[in-house]
């Protein structure tokens, strides 16, 4: 059964966090962290706001922009590595705070490669024809877990959520995918309040995020670089026949270097990480719909969207962009 995705909504919280909020408290600066990450903004929660909070804000931007009859939806896929519960899951609290009757739903643990993994599961389920309208939601509020003591990490993150809803269609948009995992690099990226050890290497159980930032910089790089050809060829296309890619938005750099490595325009590259930092599962829907929103993105347009994270993790899929906004 075919597949598209044909609506979408974001969310991000009210209170917006310039550079300057780091200067209060620690050795750094606007310009440091603008040149090292490109970051300029980023929002958090407020203390009694959470990932439910902000997937819900962002499924009533959806139905908003257009005019979507959430009833219909039978299966609710949350991406999130910041759940304020682990039971119960974050789609179930969506499921009745939207009063959706009848929906399985799942949470699924991707890091920022969560919202394309759940993109392609909602494809798998179509597909096997047991469901045909799935809401696909990446949130995430890491400021909840961010160590503003790390001057390396605390800068990068914000939080967010976007929302598509990928339905059953005559035609398909959905193409074939690439996922891919490197779990021996779970120690360079964490998030644990276990003191269990990983691969066998002693973590800080504080619930905070814990990153080695060189050794994930050097795996996205390399990763990325060599998933996007093989995407592409796949798919049976070039690099030219992809009019935007959307890659997760960790770093600025990051993008600057697989597209330097790839010969791709960076204007052909959609981002989220200078308004919104690293929102890891947001990142992704934040930038296609600013991409839209901006009249850059247009339907039919070729699209490539790729996630990367802890695990370490990559999945990767090109469909073709449906979505209009009313």
């Amino acid at each position: 059964m075919n597949a598209t995705i044909s609506s979408i909504g974001i969310y991000h919280p009210q209170k917006e966090i310039k550079n300057s909020y780091f200067e209060e408290f620690l050795d750094t600066s606007d310009q440091w962290i603008r040149e090292r990450t490109g970051i300029e903004n980023r929002y958090y929660a407020s203390e009694n706001e959470y990932t439910t909070d902000l997937c819900v804000k962002a499924v009533e931007a959806l139905a908003k922009n257009h005019n979507t009859n959430l009833q219909e939806i039978d299966f609710i896929i949350v991406a999130t590595s910041t759940p304020e519960q682990t039971l119960p899951s974050v789609a179930s609290q969506v499921q009745t705070r939207m009063n959706i009757p009848h929906a399985g739903c799942i949470d699924i643990s991707a890091a920022c490669g969560g919202f394309v993994y759940g993109i392609i599961l909602a494809k798998g389920l179509i597909a096997s024809r047991t469901h045909r309208k799935i809401l696909v939601i990446g949130a995430e509020t890491l400021s909840k877990v961010t160590d503003f003591t790390d001057r390396s990490s605390c800068i990068l993150f914000g939080d967010g959520a976007g929302a598509v809803i990928v339905e059953a269609s005559t035609e398909n948009h959905l193409f074939k995918v690439i996922t891919d995992t490197h779990g021996s690099y779970g120690k360079d990226l964490y998030l644990s309040n276990k003191n269990i050890p990983i691969n066998g290497m002693p973590i800080i159980p504080d619930n905070k995020i814990r990153q080695n930032g060189r050794v994930v910089f050097k795996w996205a790089v390399s990763t990325l670089t060599k998933k996007i050809e093989e995407l592409v060829s796949k798919n049976d296309m070039t690099l030219d026949d992809i009019n935007f890619f959307i890659p997760h938005s960790a770093n600025i750099r990051i993008l600057e270097a697989v597209c330097k490595e790839l010969n791709i325009p960076m204007e052909k590259c959609l981002e989220s990480i200078r308004n919104y930092g690293n929102t890891s599962e947001a990142s992704i829907p934040l930038a296609w719909y600013d991409g839209i929103i901006s009249g850059k993105v247009k339907p039919k347009d070729k699209l490539l969207l790729i996630g990367f994270g802890g695990g370490l993790t990559c999945a990767g899929i090109c469909l073709q962009n449906n979505i209009e906004m009313k």
